[in-house]
C-alpha cells in the first residue's frame, strides 16, 4: 500500500502549534504522514513543528509557492536569483523538518501571466533555475516535485507535457514532476494518459477532487487514475489536497468563497476511499 499524506492547507497555511492537534487526529485515522506549506519567516515555528510531527511517527512533505518578484522565469537575472534563493530557503526548512520532499508550482510565479503563450527562453530559465535548486536540494536528500496548474493560476505549465519538457530540461535526479487530479481535471483530455505522460519522472500525486472536496464525492474518474497509476508502478506519496475557508487569508488568495466539505469528513472519508481504490488497483 502507498503511502497516504493530508495536507493541512484545510485548516491553515501557517505552520504553528495550533496545527499538532489535527496531526494527531490524523495519524489516529491512519495517514503516513502530513503535507504542510513553507511561507512563514521565523526557522524556529519548523524545526519545533518537524520535531513534534517526527515524534508523532509521521512523516512530511512540503509545498511552497513564488511571487512575481521571484519569478524563476523573468528575464531579469535579479529576479531569477531571488527565485533560487527562495527554494533554497524551502529546501532548508523542509529539512529542519525532516521532510523529504518538497512541491507546488514553484516552476514559476503563481497567479502571474503574459500575454503571450510561454515561450522557450522561459523554459530554458526555469530549466536552469529547478537544475541549481536540484543541486541544493540533493544535498540534504529533498527531492523537488515542481507542479503544473490550471490556466487560472500558472502561466508556465498547465499540463503534464509541459511539465514533462521542463522536467527533462532541467534534467536533475531530485527533480521531478507533480500531478495534482484537481488541475488535471481541468486541462488534461483524459487523466490515464497524463499519467502515462509523467510516468517516467513522476515524483509526486495530489489526490483532489474536482470541486477541493472530499476525494471520491465529486466527477473525478478515479477508477481511471488509480488503474494508471497501477499500470505505471506508481511508489510514492498520495497526498489529499483539499480547500476549506478555515484560513480566511489563504482561501481568499486563492478564490476559495464557499466551503466543499468539512475538513474532517475529507480527511476520513478521503482516506477511506484512497484505502478502498488502492486495494482495488492493487497499488
Amino acid at each position: 500500500m502507498k503511502k497516504v499524506g493530508f495536507n493541512l492547507l484545510a485548516w491553515s497555511a501557517v505552520v504553528s502549534d495550533e496545527l499538532l492537534p489535527m496531526a494527531e487526529r490524523l495519524k489516529k485515522i491512519g495517514y503516513d504522514g502530513i503535507e504542510c506549506f513553507i511561507g512563514a519567516e521565523d526557522k524556529q515555528v519548523y524545526r519545533d513543528f518537524g520535531r513534534e510531527i517526527g515524534d508523532l511517527g509521521l512523516e512530511m512533505t512540503c509545498v511552497m509557492v513564488l511571487g512575481p518578484e521571484e519569478n524563476p522565469i523573468s528575464p531579469s537575472a535579479e529576479v531569477r536569483q531571488k527565485g533560487l534563493d527562495r527554494i533554497k530557503w524551502a529546501v532548508d526548512r523542509a529539512d529542519d523538518m525532516d521532510a523529504g520532499l518538497l512541491c507546488g508550482p514553484f516552476h514559476s510565479a503563481f497567479a502571474t501571466f503574459h500575454d503571450k503563450s510561454p515561450d522557450q527562453d522561459e523554459y530554458k530559465r526555469s530549466a536552469e533555475v529547478l537544475a541549481k535548486a536540484g543541486d541544493y536540494a540533493a544535498q540534504a536528500d529533498i527531492v523537488l516535485a515542481p507542479e503544473a496548474i490550471n490556466r487560472f493560476e500558472c502561466y508556465l505549465c498547465n499540463t503534464m507535457e509541459q511539465l514533462v519538457y521542463l522536467v527533462e530540461q532541467a534534467a536533475h535526479p531530485n527533480v521531478k514532476a507533480h500531478f495534482d487530479t484537481h488541475h488535471a481535471n481541468i486541462e488534461e483530455k483524459k487523466l490515464a494518459g497524463a499519467i502515462k505522460k509523467v510516468a517516467p519522472v513522476l515524483g509526486h500525486v495530489h489526490i483532489s477532487e474536482n470541486d477541493r472536496g472530499t476525494p471520491g464525492s465529486g466527477h473525478i474518474p478515479w477508477d481511471e487514475t488509480f488503474g494508471a497509476l497501477a499500470d505505471i508502478g506508481y511508489d510514492g506519496w498520495l497526498t489529499i489536497e483539499a480547500f476549506t475557508r478555515d484560513d480566511p487569508d489563504f482561501a481568499n488568495s486563492i478564490n476559495v468563497w464557499r466551503e466543499y466539505n468539512k475538513p474532517w469528513d475529507v480527511a476520513e472519508q478521503g482516506y477511506t476511499f484512497i484505502k478502498k481504490m488502492c486495494e482495488k488497483y492493487g497499488l
